[in-house]
């Protein structure tokens, strides 16, 4: 646990790091291009964020939806092809006056920030998909009864479709990645999980009924 807790961390710093440093470069070689083309001020300067913020934005927005088990916005993924599409051309155009190599080179550091934003959303989905699946586990294990001692492990019964329902609800999955995961429909996975809820309400208005019952029949003190 801490080596591999210890392995993200590190590997989260230098992917930050390279981000970083490439987020710099990047935006000095578009700053420079907008302003060779007719733009100066606070415009040019402000310009080059737009298209490294659209490819944070956009990444954020996919990021999310895979945490929800939700498919993708196609807005998102429209906006960030056309602001990758943008800020590797525009690194390319910057070193393109000295030659192929150049304009290589100055295409590299739009790169590096692309492959970071990845990395560092490729660590996150793992972090959380690692929570999920340890949730999941320790509600598997609640859920199965536990044999007694004698009692052969082959005759310990697997949970049923019921009881995964409930115990992946109970753990914070959408009932929609739940019948995608078990392959059934998300209109039986609604029931199960409307059953559960109808048989923990039931015994509470049970109870409240005979209490008033209760009242209703007790005798009344001599006056």
């Amino acid at each position: 646990m801490r080596a591999g807790r210890l392995i993200r961390i590190t590997t989260a710093l230098a992917v930050v790091a390279v981000a970083a440093v490439a987020a710099v470069i990047s935006y000095q070689h578009a700053y420079e291009l907008v302003r060779t083309h007719g733009e100066s001020g606070v415009t040019a300067r402000l310009l080059p964020f737009t298209v490294d913020g659209l490819i944070w934005a956009a990444s954020m927005v996919i990021l999310d939806s895979s945490r929800r088990s939700q498919p993708v916005p196609r807005l998102a993924a429209w906006s960030l092809a056309v602001a990758i599409v943008a800020t590797i051309g525009a690194n390319l155009a910057h070193g393109l006056g000295h030659g192929p190599i150049g304009a290589v080179v100055s295409a590299w550091p739009a790169l590096a920030l692309i492959g970071s934003y990845e990395l560092l959303m490729m660590l996150i989905r793992a972090e959380h998909e690692t929570s999920e699946r340890e949730a999941l586990s320790a509600a598997e294990n609640q859920a199965v009864p536990v044999a007694g001692k004698g009692v052969p492990p082959v005759l310990i019964q697997a949970p049923t479709v019921e009881q995964t329902v409930r115990a992946w609800h109970s753990a914070g999955r959408s009932q929609r990645a739940i019948a995608r995961e078990l392959g059934i429909d998300r209109r039986k996975v609604k029931q199960i999980i409307d059953q559960a809820a109808n048989r923990e309400v039931l015994p509470t208005r049970a109870a409240i009924a005979a209490g008033r019952d209760g009242r209703r029949s007790a005798p009344r003190p001599p006056s």
